[in-house]
């Protein structure tokens, strides 16, 4: 892990105004708005750097104690203050405003050899060559500090780098004996196969000793050893299969590599030039773009006019300083020199590896900070970096669409967000071409991770994507087999990530699991290879893992709190006596905590779990527990609402059941005032209602041995599956004032109709057969009889499975898309939130009846996460 820089502008600044203000902290937070802690603001982040080793993010610690509206928290070996969780986000915010690079010596060395177009005698960045002389590691390298020790191939390339532009203009002597010492004392790595090579190590390094030869440099290694890398230059030169330049599968196995957003386009080729090869598994356009990218390497061998079709409207080549400057050198290009003169303009005297980076960096921000949970602290942020985004992708910008990762990235974020980005813009990268472009050809799994998450958000009329959607799953799911996973970063746990993707899909993983797993693997020593290693502020943050462990142990207590008052209030309304009913609180509580888990949303938290319980207790009543006619007196009971003594009930059981439904909606009908304004206590008794009038009327069905229709049974079972009671109480807690006319409008009644029909399918196809095995009919048994009993029991499965992906797709679109939207986007999260749990809890059986899903609760509930264990 690298907490320390060197001194000197080993960080660049990328600043902006995005033209927005910091949020308001808020000491009492109303129902409607954020839940946020009151502090003081404490230091920020120290850009600026004295001759000693500066932090290269600034920490903060953890500890004392936190109070809230709930409880007083007290997470495990934590004690969080007010104070340490406003410093973080404040840190964090100020990310928004400037992104910082860290410097790369070998970019800047290409820079540095650059002569005077007047004067060719001399350097034309002189401020490059004074910047090498100044920032000599101790060791007589340069490179990142505290370098990864498989990076060692990577500090001798930029090493070499640097002296020979010191040796070009015939300065830095000193400086020059101690990087040959380096290289001397380090010579066994550059044939060391458990060494990392960056990209173009065995075509740039060779080249390099090929130019020191030429300036009469006499470098400190073996003759063997260098007439094998000649050989193996020769060889990538020569080789149009481009079969031989795979990454390394055993260092990159220990380093854990993973290709995202590589050179966030960097080695992507123009789309204008991008051409196809047939047959043969050639990649000749891949090849074509990354003998390009590694210009440098080749020298007078390059074929310069095929170069310059990469050239960017920036003037770069790829975004990449050393490219573009070795093109200058060799053709003078005036474009290039603008290029060069920009960054300099823009950092001084030494330039990053790539350059820009702001979209890809700033979406990989907001990417972490939705992923870790901790996204609603920066609402006003985010969304300036997302209107920006949009307009960028409007506009159709290079940075956006010329690289694989970065367009699947904006579009993922994009679409989660609502905005209205059509899937089309992947098209380009289908299998043919991924396979014929540079990342096909570098094998760059981070792009393929990134598209595959991107599919999954595919609408209903978008399933012609589905076969990238194979391909991208059949290619990370080899790369995680044969351990060839590759790329640009630097990760430990990218197998785990890898995994995680192919075996948790988005609609089917709760956001608090997903977000813990991010926790746990999330890498704050994220440094990416390119040609050369680099580190950006807004990747791999120490920042914002911190925050996102003291918010999440924070969230955790007091949902801790909120278990035991379910638990309580199951005892007092005394349903823990009814003993055909199903104790299953535990259940209900995490449904809702794993998905509604914002501390503000205590209200809707309680209604969905106390709701949850109900309509199990009920749904077992309906099913085993009660009589035709206590069916009946509990339905009549609750239309007529008030009831005034015991002689109503013809039982202890629709007493205990009716006194707790009452009891459960007045409370509700009490809270919606502060939500809403209003009462709805009139609007939750018809809820129930529908929902006991669908029960009775699959009991009569059952009692009578009635056998429905499928489109009878499905207009009646998707509101017996019981999801309107959790659901839409649910609603008036979540934030947005919901007007009678909002509350039953078409749009509404659309995804809750989507949303329980989708559940009851997945319920009816994992339950088909122990409710056959029972003699109870479901949509699947009901299909099969209405079928004439030909069809067989594999066919009529997989025509439910075709009609719960359909249902689902469609719910997502219904739910991300605000266009002629009349209900609030956190309203309808929550009819995908349902949905999401139904398809964990059914992913291999019942769910709800699985010992693994308790498992998991405990771990949402009960485990606090300890950031010193990370």
């Amino acid at each position: 892990m690298w907490d320390r820089l060197k001194p000197n502008s080993w960080i660049f600044g990328l600043t902006r105004q995005p033209g927005f203000c910091h949020d308001s902290i808020l000491r009492n937070s109303s129902p409607n708005e954020p839940w946020e802690v009151a502090s003081q603001p404490v230091g920020g982040l120290n850009t600026r750097g004295s001759q000693k080793c500066r932090p290269w993010f600034c920490p903060s610690s953890i500890s004392a104690t936190l109070t809230d509206p709930a409880s007083k928290l007290v997470t495990g070996e934590f004690k969080t203050t007010s104070l340490n969780f406003h410093g973080t986000k404040e840190r964090i915010k100020k990310m928004f405003y400037k992104i910082e690079l860290s410097v790369s010596s070998y970019d800047t060395a290409w820079v540095a050899m650059v002569p005077s177009p007047d004067c060719p005698e001399t350097p034309c960045f002189p401020e490059c060559t004074k910047w090498i002389l100044e920032n000599q590691l101790g060791d007589g390298s340069w490179s990142l500090p505290h370098r990864h020790p498989l990076l060692v191939k990577d500090a001798l390339s930029s090493t070499l780098a640097c002296i020979l532009a010191l040796k070009r203009w015939g300065i830095g002597e000193e400086q020059i004996n101690k990087g040959l010492r380096f290289i001397e004392l380090n010579s066994a790595s550059v044939t060391d196969n458990e060494q990392y090579k960056p990209i173009g190590f065995d075509i740039i390094f060779p080249g390099m000793i090929e130019y020191a030869k030429d300036l009469d440099l006499n470098l400190p290694l073996k003759p063997t050893d260098i007439n094998s890398m000649l050989h193996r230059r020769a060889l990538e030169l020569t080789s149009w299969e481009g079969s031989d330049f795979q990454a390394q599968s055993t260092p990159a196995l220990k380093l854990g590599l993973v290709g995202s957003a590589l050179l966030n386009g960097a080695v992507y080729c123009s789309l204008g030039t991008r051409s196809r090869t047939s047959g043969g598994g050639k990649n000749l356009e891949g090849r074509r773009a990354y003998l390009a990218y590694v210009s440098e390497g080749i020298g007078k061998l390059q074929d310069w006019e095929m170069t310059m079709k990469y050239q960017r409207k920036n003037g770069s080549l790829f975004n990449s300083p050393s490219t573009t400057a070795a093109a200058f050198i060799h053709i003078q290009d005036a474009e290039c020199l603008h290029y060069i003169h920009s960054l300099l303009q823009k950092f001084g005297n030494a330039v990053p590896t790539i350059y820009p980076l702001d979209i890809y960096a700033r979406l990989s921000m907001v990417d972490d900070l939705e992923r870790l949970g901790i996204d609603r602290h920066f609402r006003k942020e985010i969304k300036v970096v997302l209107d920006e985004t949009y307009r960028f992708w409007l506009q159709g910008e290079e940075d956006i669409f010329f690289d694989n990762a970065t367009c699947a990235l904006a579009f993922r974020i994009l679409r989660l967000n609502g905005y209205d980005v059509s899937l089309d813009a992947l098209n380009q990268f289908s299998e043919d071409h991924f396979s014929n472009s540079l990342g096909g050809y570098l094998k760059d799994s981070g792009a393929a991770l990134e598209l595959y998450r991107a599919l999954q958000l595919s609408y209903p009329d978008e399933s012609l994507l589905e076969k990238q959607n194979s391909w991208t799953s059949y290619f990370l799911k080899q790369g995680l087999s044969n351990a060839s996973l590759c790329g640009d970063r630097l990760r430990k746990n990218i197998n785990r990530e890898v995994h995680d993707a192919l075996n948790f899909p988005d609609h089917a993983d709760l956001q608090r699991l997903a977000i813990r797993r991010r926790i746990k693997h999330y890498a704050t020593d994220d440094t990416r290879i390119l040609k050369t290693s680099y580190r950006c502020s807004t990747i791999g943050n120490q920042d914002f893992l911190k925050l996102a462990v003291e918010d999440f142990n924070i969230c955790q207590s007091i949902q801790r709190e909120e278990l035991k008052q379910i638990g309580r209030w199951v005892v007092e309304r005394r349903l823990d006596k009814l003993k055909f009913a199903r104790q299953k609180e535990a259940y209900c509580y995490f449904s809702a905590a794993a998905t509604l888990f914002a501390p503000e949303l205590s209200d809707a938290r309680m209604s969905w779990a106390k709701n949850g319980v109900l309509t199990t207790v009920v749904d077992d009543f309906f099913d085993v527990g009660g009589s035709e006619e206590e069916l009946v007196n509990l339905i009549q009971l609750i239309e007529r609402w008030d009831v005034n003594g015991s002689a109503d009930f013809c039982s202890e059981k629709v007493e205990i059941i009716y006194s707790a439904i009452h009891s459960t909606i007045s409370e509700i009908g009490d809270k919606s005032f502060g939500w809403q304004g209003r009462d709805v206590k009139s609007h939750v008794i018809k809820i129930w209602l529908d929902l006991l009038k669908s029960m009775l009327t699959e009991a009569q069905w059952s009692s009578n041995k009635s056998v429905p229709t499928l489109d009878e049974y499905m207009a009646t079972a998707h509101v017996s599956f019981a999801l309107g009671p959790i659901v839409l109480p649910a609603l008036y807690f979540v934030g947005p004032k919901l007007s009678e006319e909002v509350a039953g409008h078409p749009e509404l009644l659309n995804l809750y109709k989507v949303m329980s029909t989708c559940g009851r399918l997945l319920n009816d196809w994992r339950s088909f057969k122990r409710e056959s095995e029972e003699g109870k009919l479901n949509a699947v048994s009901l299909y099969m009889i209405h079928s004439g009993g030909a069809l067989p029991e594999e066919e009529a499965i997989e025509h439910f499975k075709g009609l719960i992906d359909s249902q689902r797709r469609q719910l997502l679109q219904l739910v991300l898309q605000e266009k002629d939207s009349v209900i609030p986007r956190p309203c309808k999260d929550l009819f995908w939130n349902m949905i999401k749990i139904l398809h964990m809890f059914y992913k291999k059986d019942d769910g709800f009846t699985s010992n693994e899903m308790m498992n998991v609760a405990k771990a949402i509930i009960n485990e606090p996460i300890s950031l010193d264990e990370l």
